[in-house]
């Protein structure tokens, strides 16, 4: 048995006690069962999100047609509802190549926001890895790509996904997806480490009384965007659907499908989260390590990834509606083998949902992600440390029960963050 890491590739709360606290009771544990489930949640989860798209594009469309504060209140607080069931899908990503190759799609970050539309003066004039930092896509019709014009005079889905989205190979033109809108709807944040979060007017949409010109191309590029995602996410959709390839691809082998599940939960616990997201930015102090930079939503993405993780092992999933999906779990699977074992995975879950809930508690009294990571915030940090140490404690057992179950090896996500932290400095 071998556990590898390896390097990247690269709201309020849900409940007030961890889903976990009670075990659902269920026949003899059968691996066959449990990856069916597990599709199953998958399959809920990805749905839940194309309805919250479904919601937020309505919004958006309602925001076009009457710009004003109230409509473009509305059609932030469907963002911050939207990311709610996503977030919850994170674990699948990894363990399920089907998901991992499409995600970028959809949740990509860090982005170079000059791309699109707008910024401030502070964000720079040029960059040495990006010939398309300040290619503004709103305020021009006509751009340079890889020595090609291309005609942006419509703004359409096709154009952000088959032209834009990674243009010039470049992970950082993120055209596409969650952020993309987040930005649009936001706006650059421009507080630093300090109080505030985006604060773009409504009055960037307001064609009769338009700031920073080009409203109506703006209007166009995030209805193409919100379209966009709801196309994407009725493709997730479909994949985990009973005969859908993502789906079929657990279910067909479900010890291939036991272990695409424990991978998903190590991966986004220990490389991805607690590295990636977390380590980075709290080594830099930089805000803009921050994953829902503008909105100073990043507290209850963590949160709701940290949740996702959990449902993989409980398999328990609190839906929108409040409604609760259980079924055969991997908690099951490992009692039978180990019951010391499971129990102390679920404390480990629970530990780190109790850790993840005060971040969120700590930001809901006023003190933003970003600020928490500042340099000098002895206590904010603090917090975010406390969170991290609690991923990467519960990723030890995560290992311990891959060891248990003997499902041949699994590879786990590094970070240079946690791993070789010296790097991050050169």
């Amino acid at each position: 048995m071998t556990i590898s890491l390896l390097r990247p590739v690269v709201f309020a709360l849900a409940a007030a006690t961890s889903t976990l606290a009670v075990a659902t009771a269920h026949a003899a544990a059968d691996p066959a069962a449990i990856v069916k489930h597990y599709a199953e949640i998958a399959h809920a989860k990805y749905s839940d999100s194309l309805d919250a798209a479904k919601a937020l594009d309505a919004a958006i469309d309602a925001f076009i047609a009457k710009p004003d504060d109230e409509t473009l209140k509305a059609a932030r607080e469907a963002w911050l509802k939207a990311r709610v069931p996503y977030q919850q899908t994170e674990a699948y990503r990894f363990g399920n190549p089907i998901v991992d190759e499409w995600e970028g799609k959809v949740n990509a970050w860090p982005l170079d926001e000059g791309l699109i539309d707008y910024v401030d003066a502070s964000y720079g004039t040029e960059s040495d890895e990006n010939a398309l930092f300040l290619a503004n896509v709103v305020a021009n019709a006509k751009l340079e790509i890889g020595g090609e014009t291309i005609d942006a005079t419509t703004i359409t889905p096709e154009l952000l996904a088959d032209t834009l989205h990674e243009a010039g190979d470049v992970e950082a033109n993120v055209a596409t997806g969650y952020h993309a809108i987040e930005f649009l709807l936001w706006g650059q944040d421009l507080n630093g480490t300090g109080p505030g979060a985006g604060d773009r007017p409504a009055t960037d949409y307001d064609t009769a009384n338009c700031t920073h010109d080009h409203c109506d191309r703006r209007a166009a590029y995030l209805k193409a965007a919100s379209s966009l995602l709801v196309t994407d996410l009725a493709e997730m959709v479909e994949a985990w659907a009973p005969e859908g390839d993502a789906a079929k691809n657990v279910t067909d082998d479900p010890k291939a499908g036991i272990a695409a599940m424990l991978t998903g939960m190590g991966s986004l616990s220990y490389g991805e989260l607690a590295g990636e997201r977390m380590k980075l930015g709290l080594l830099l102090h930089d805000p803009e390590e921050e994953h829902d930079c503008f909105s100073d939503n990043t507290h209850n993405s963590h949160y709701y990834d940290v949740v996702g993780i959990q449902t993989v092992y409980s398999g328990e999933y609190v839906r929108p509606d409040g409604s609760t999906l259980s079924g055969p779990s991997l908690s099951e699977l490992v009692a039978e083998k180990d019951a010391a074992l499971d129990t102390e995975m679920k404390t480990k879950l629970d530990a780190s949902h109790e850790a993840f809930a005060a971040l969120v508690k700590r930001a809901e009294g006023g003190e933003a992600y970003d600020q928490m990571i500042g340099e000098g915030n002895e206590d904010g940090n603090k917090v975010v440390q406390t969170a991290i140490d609690s991923l990467i404690d519960q990723t030890k057992t995560i290992e311990r029960v891959i060891t248990a179950l003997d499902i041949g090896q699994v590879d786990l996500e590094g970070s240079d963050s946690l791993d070789n932290p010296g790097a991050i400095f050169q």
